[in-house]
């Protein structure tokens, strides 16, 4: 058996992708590169070979049994020297550990159905703590601690950190996390403080995406700082613990930046944006700081954890709902629309238990909902010049303001948890982790820490890896999912004396006025021309200004208030319980942990004997009679109970409101509702989501026993590979076709080839690996082109265009793989989480005369005529079936026009200088977790 080392637990942004006109200087570079003759990392570090003798079997702490494993695409290297990126760029060739995870995760779409447990780990990492003795390919004493050491495996390059004191281990956790990632740490800190462009280049795409989240989270230095001194006092002995955990991080972090910037191997991303020089290493790459690591966490929590917002565009819908069928029925119509409480919803926790959370009110109070026409939203960026003031800018603008203005269009990921009860070892299996987009260097990175109170391994996000966030310990794992329930409340503040003052509790009031100057010149990574702007927000006592409207004639601002606003540190404490083993022991433990995350998530628990699932968040307790899902007045009849608006601060729901569970038969989840009464932000929550995939074959394979890690998986990558509208909408679709002879040739050709695709399975996938071309092309690219319009001619007649639109406004019809959604924008592998796939399935089994629970207020595909709908379904899919697939497909900077497969495809959307080649369409985790812990401590 291999020797393993021991660990013993002691207690749409743009950089550098494209160099348009540069690789004609690359040899050039190259050479220039080569002159410098830079230290290797591991030799700067003075790391020594680990002798075999200091190893044992295997790690006396690792209760997996070898039955754990990971996968994190598309390698654990994502820092590359000046010369290393250039010969990506002219020759594709790849630095080590780049890329080696992309092939193994690719490879499972093809290779799933003949899975067997012995094969997992030819698509997954074997996670198991330590190293085999025959596997190190380096052993670093970082700094030349003798308090700590990282060794490397030779197959994936995951950092194995093993510190004999606390300060050590987090020293190597920095250390190791700046050696992966330090590009793409020092990318994020600008982009949480909304300084990006002034940084990386004034791309549009970098203008959009510091402007997306610095609207939500418009933070002066000050604020930041507050936020770690507040977060440490509130948490006593742990909140000091983990300054101190976040000091000896950043002093790793800063060691690795003077180790490269004397060695000259840093990114040379910093080359190529101006930062440093070449020829003369000039320039400095700032050092980090506890601030930094603030900012980093808004980003991740605005990208995953913050569910709710949307208010305004939920009045502005009502309104148009009220004026087409008036108040009372306009108002149903628009409740139906809605589904905050789906008796047909794919839930997670299946037992009947009721959470009852944002329900809407018997009688609302407090609502302050527009003027029809009335709305205007708040202006973000000012005094553009150069090429900030391209139509290219304004664009990505828009998009950003849609992004961080929306409802809970925040989600992905997914779990799969089965009880022991019926697994064939009678221990639980846990398939699991989060969908976090594909990026080059990825988001996230792995890692193993074994320090006293400390042992684990797993996923954290680049810079805030003090921590293993998702992962590992010694007899458990735990994974999360997205969960959106909301947290973010809409209030209308009454204007006085100008449009910068309100009435604060009877007292006129002016706003804070934050601004943050960018400005930006040419680069070699990033040729966009000279431009700036200012990013301006007006911030009140409930939140900063998002809109601006009149309410009964009186001009109001309409604010944003967040329960995580002034607290994305606080989440810190949970992380730290997850990897101290002396903490978590079972269940209970484990949710008590996660108790601590104010971040809105679902989380699940896997062990030998349990499983166990919680939803984190701090759910603000709203005053009585005021509905989640409108503006109400800025006034203390209608705040947060107990807020106080100093520290954003107030009464939360307490821990036995959540959902949560131990020991349910099974548990799915892919942001889908958590529990029987529990509302969450986003709309779409009705009878056909994409957890269902997950629930029809997990259900099944519960039923009939005897579950394995295999099975689990393919259930998932089977999932993956589901078009979600053909497995659950098409057929009736279908019904309602069939329910007359079809005569028209074109009509019946179509009919036909989705009846094979469906009888096929419904699946998005190659005709065989590699192939890069879809088995049912032709099925795919008619439903594809159908979709959209079968949706506008079945609703829009009825609804009337104003209503019509402003419904797609709250839920796009549509979210095929093709589609550039969300944050992380096209070829992002996530699909089928938002669309009108309830809406046509609750309305065609109408028509069908079919019992639907929960069903829209009107029928209206033919307005409710069978005959008719029929006419209505043919007429689009005529329509569809003459869509050529470049019609369809139309093409981006990626792919030709016409290529289905390419359109689908994932690609790791360039954050530094290497590149890697798309891969087939699959919907799952980025970061995936298959466990079956043997024993227990």
């Amino acid at each position: 058996m291999p020797r393993r080392i021991p660990h013993t637990a002691l207690g749409g942004m743009r950089t550098p992708g494209g160099f348009p006109g540069f690789l004609k200087t690359a040899s050039v570079c190259v050479l220039m590169a080569g002159l410098l003759t830079p230290l290797s990392p591991a030799a700067a570090a003075a790391g020594t070979p680990r002798s075999a003798e200091a190893a044992q079997v295997t790690a006396a702490n690792d209760h997996c049994g070898n039955q754990c494993s990971d996968i994190l695409p598309p390698g654990q290297n994502g820092n590359a020297t000046l010369a290393q990126i250039l010969l990506n760029q002219a020759f594709g060739t790849q630095p080590a550990h780049a890329e080696d995870q992309l092939g193994p995760y690719a490879s499972l779409a093809k290779g799933y159905s003949t899975l067997t447990n012995a094969t997992i780990n030819t698509f997954f990492n074997d996670a198991s703590f330590g190293v085999p003795a025959d596997q190190v390919a380096s052993t670093v004493k970082p700094a030349g601690r003798g308090d700590v050491t990282i060794v490397r495996d030779k197959k994936t390059g995951v950092p194995h950190i093993t510190g004999t004191t606390r300060y050590g281990t987090e020293f190597g956790a920095g250390y190791a996390a700046a050696e992966d990632r330090l590009w793409l740490m020092d990318v994020f800190r600008h982009v949480g403080r909304g300084r990006l462009t002034s940084f990386a280049g004034g791309a549009a795409s970098n203008q959009g995406l510091e402007q997306q989240f610095w609207r939500n989270a418009p933070y002066t230095e000050a604020d930041l700082q507050a936020q770690i001194d507040n977060a440490v006092a509130a948490n006593g002995a742990r909140g000091q613990q983990a300054l101190a955990d976040a000091d000896a991080y950043l002093d790793g972090i800063n060691a690795y930046i003077d180790a490269s910037d004397s060695g000259r191997y840093f990114p040379g991303e910093y080359v190529l944006t101006g930062h440093k020089d070449s020829i003369t290493n000039a320039g400095t790459i700032a050092h980090f700081k506890i601030t930094d690591l603030v900012a980093l966490a808004s980003v991740v929590g605005a990208l995953f954890g913050s569910g709710g917002g949307g208010e305004v565009g939920n009045a502005i819908s009502l309104l148009a709902a009220q004026e087409r069928y008036g108040v009372e029925q306009g108002t149903e119509v628009w409740e139906s629309f809605r589904e905050r409480n789906d008796p047909e919803a794919v839930m997670t926790l299946h037992d009947g238990k009721s959470f009852p959370y944002a329900v809407r009110p018997g009688n609302p109070q407090g609502s302050a909902l527009p003027d029809a026409g009335s709305v205007v939203e708040e202006p973000l960026v000012y005094d553009r010049t150069g090429s900030a003031a391209a139509s290219s800018a304004a664009t990505a603008s828009a998009t950003a303001a849609a992004t961080a203005l929306g409802s809970a269009r925040r989600g992905m990921s997914n779990a799969l948890v089965v009880s022991g009860d019926h697994t064939a070892s009678g221990h639980p299996i846990a398939v699991f982790g989060p969908q976090t987009g594909y990026f080059a260097p990825q988001l996230l990175l792995l890692q193993e820490l074994q320090g006293p109170g400390i042992s684990a391994r797993g996923a954290s996000f680049a810079g805030l890896s003090m921590y293993v966030e998702l992962g590992r310990g010694q007899d458990y794992a735990w994974s999360a999912t997205t969960s959106g329930q909301d947290i973010i409340d809409t209030y209308a503040v009454e204007l006085c004396q100008d449009d910068h003052h309100y009435l604060y509790r009877g007292t006129c009031t002016a706003m804070e006025k934050v601004e943050q100057k960018n400005a930006w010149k040419p680069t070699t990574a990033d040729g966009s021309a000279a431009g700036s702007y200012t990013m301006r927000v007006w911030r009140t006592a409930y939140g900063p200004v998002t809109h601006r409207a009149t309410v009964g004639g009186k001009k109001v601002a309409y604010t944003t208030l967040r329960s995580s606003f002034l607290h994305e540190a606080d989440s810190i404490i949970g992380f730290q319980m997850l990897n101290d083993p002396d903490h978590v022991k079972g269940p209970q433990t484990f949710q008590s942990a996660v108790q601590h995350i104010n971040y809105t998530f679902n989380w699940f628990y896997a062990d030998s004997e349990h499983t166990a699932y919680y939803n984190s968040g701090d759910n603000p307790v709203r005053a009585n009679g005021v509905d989640a899902e409108f503006p109400v007045w800025a006034r203390s009849a209608y705040e947060w109970r107990n807020w106080n608006p100093a520290t954003n601060t107030a009464e939360y729901t307490p821990a036995s409101a959540h959902p949560h569970s131990i020991d349910q038969d099974y548990y799915v989840s892919w942001n889908n509702k958590q529990a029987q009464d529990y509302a969450t932000a986003s709309w779409g929550d009705g009878s056909v989501h994409r957890g269902n995939l997950l629930e029809t074959r997990v259900k099944k394979l519960v039923q009939a026993g005897g579950v394995t890690r295999a099975a689990l998986v393919k259930a998932m990558a089977d999932a993956a590979l589901a078009d979600l509208r053909a497995e659950d909408v098409l057929p009736d679709l279908l019904k309602v076709i069939n329910s007359s002879p079809v005569t028209d040739t074109t009509a019946a050709s179509a009919v036909s080839r989705l009846q094979a695709w469906l009888t096929a399975g419904g699946r998005r996938t190659e005709t065989t690996a590699g192939s890069k071309t879809y088995a049912d092309a032709d099925a795919i690219r008619v439903l594809d082109a159908w979709w959209p319009l079968l949706v506008k001619a079945e609703f829009e007649p009825g609804l009337g265009t104003g209503l019509y639109t402003a419904f797609t406004a709250g839920l796009p019809v549509d979210e095929t793989p093709s589609a550039a959604h969300g944050p992380t924008g096209s070829h992002a592998g996530s699909a089928f989480q938002y669309g009108w796939w309830s809406y046509v399935d609750k309305d065609i089994r109408a028509v069908l005369g079919e019992p639907v629970r929960g069903p829209l207020a009107r029928t209206y595909c033919g307005g409710g005529s069978l005959s008719a709908c029929r006419d209505v379904l043919l007429t689009t899919l005529k329509q569809a079936a003459g869509r050529t697939a470049a019609q369809v497909y139309p093409g981006d900077d990626l792919c030709a026009a016409g290529n289905q497969w390419c359109a689908d495809s994932i690609v790791q959307r360039t954050l530094g200088g290497i590149k890697h080649p798309g891969i087939s369409w699959q919907n799952r985790p980025t970061y995936q977790q298959v466990v079956e812990f043997t024993s227990h401590r």
